[in-house]
C-alpha cells in the first residue's frame, strides 16, 4: 500500500460554522487511519478544535499552522503524533485568527500552505485540511494546496444556498491558482431521518448535485458530540455507535472512489 505516491490532499470546507467540518476532519481521518492509511490532519481553524479533539492540549502546541504559514516553520517541526495509530496533526491556536490580516500583504499569500505541504510528499496517504468557517485567505490557501474539496452539509433550511457561494470560490481558485481542483463530494451531516426537512434537503441535494453527494449520510448522534470532550475520535470513544459506523462507511466510499479513479 505504502508506495511513495504523493498524498491526496482534501480540504474540508464550508463557510457556514457548525455543519460538522471539524467532526468530519477528525473522524474521517481516524476512519481512514483504521484502514491502514497514513493520515495528516491540518488544523487551519483558529478555534483549534481538531487539535483539542485529537488530544493535543494547547500547552503542547509549541509550533502551529500559524508558524507553518507565516514563520517559515517546517511541516516536520509542526506535526504532532496523536494517540490514534497512523494519524498525525498539525495543530492550531488562536494565533491563527490574525493570519488573514497578515496574509493580505504577503505576495505569496494564497500559495503558502501549498509550499509548506510540499514536504508531505511521501509520509502520508491523505492530508485532510480542516478549514475555518469562512471563505477567507486561510480557506483559499487550503483550496490552492488541495486536490479536492469535501463539503459537509448540514441537513437544514438554506443549506444549499450557502453551497453556491462555496462553489463560486472553488471556481475562482480553479481559474486563478489550481486548475485541477475539484469537488471531492458533499456529505450530509447531523442527519435526522425522522425529520421531514432533513429528508427534503437530502432529496434536493441529490437532485441538484447527483453523484457528488456521498451515499453515506452522517446521522445526528450523541456519541459524535461527546467524543471530543474525551479528546478522541468517535471510532475510539464508541466504535459501535451509529456515528462511528457512518464515518467508517464514508472512508470506505472515498477509498472506493479513489481506487476507481486510479484504475
Amino acid at each position: 500500500m505504502h508506495d511513495q505516491a504523493p498524498p491526496r490532499i482534501i480540504a474540508i470546507a464550508n463557510q457556514k460554522g457548525g455543519v460538522g467540518k471539524t467532526t468530519t476532519a477528525i473522524n474521517l481521518g481516524a476512519a481512514l487511519a483504521a484502514q491502514d492509511r497514513r493520515i495528516l490532519v491540518i488544523d487551519l481553524d483558529p478555534q483549534g478544535n481538531a487539535s483539542t479533539g485529537l488530544g493535543v492540549e494547547p500547552e503542547q502546541r509549541d509550533l502551529t499552522t500559524y508558524d507553518l504559514l507565516l514563520e517559515g516553520a517546517s511541516l516536520n517541526d509542526v506535526v504532532r503524533k496523536t494517540d490514534v495509530a497512523n494519524l498525525d496533526i498539525a495543530p492550531a491556536t488562536t494565533d491563527l485568527s490574525s493570519a488573514d490580516i497578515e496574509l493580505v500583504s504577503n505576495e505569496n499569500r494564497i500559495t503558502l500552505l501549498q509550499r509548506a505541504l510540499a514536504e508531505a510528499t511521501t509520509s502520508y496517504d491523505y492530508v485532510l485540511i480542516d478549514c475555518p468557517p469562512s471563505l477567507s485567505l486561510l480557506t483559499v490557501n487550503a483550496m490552492v494546496a488541495a486536490h479536492s474539496v469535501l463539503v459537509p452539509l448540514q441537513s437544514e433550511f438554506f443549506a444549499l444556498e450557502g453551497l453556491s457561494q462555496l462553489m463560486l470560490t472553488v471556481r475562482q481558485v480553479r481559474q486563478s491558482a489550481n486548475p485541477d481542483l475539484r469537488i471531492e463530494g458533499v456529505v450530509l451531516t447531523m442527519y435526522d431521518g425522522r425529520n421531514r426537512l432533513a429528508q427534503q434537503v437530502e432529496r434536493d441535494a441529490r437532485e441538484t448535485l447527483g453523484d457528488l453527494v456521498f451515499q453515506t449520510v452522517v446521522p445526528r448522534n450523541v456519541r459524535i458530540s461527546e467524543a471530543p470532550s474525551y479528546s478522541k475520535p468517535v471510532l475510539e470513544y464508541d466504535p459501535g455507535s451509529k456515528g462511528s459506523l457512518a464515518y467508517q462507511e464514508l472512508a470506505r466510499e472515498i477509498l472506493a472512489r479513489h481506487s476507481v479513479e486510479l484504475a
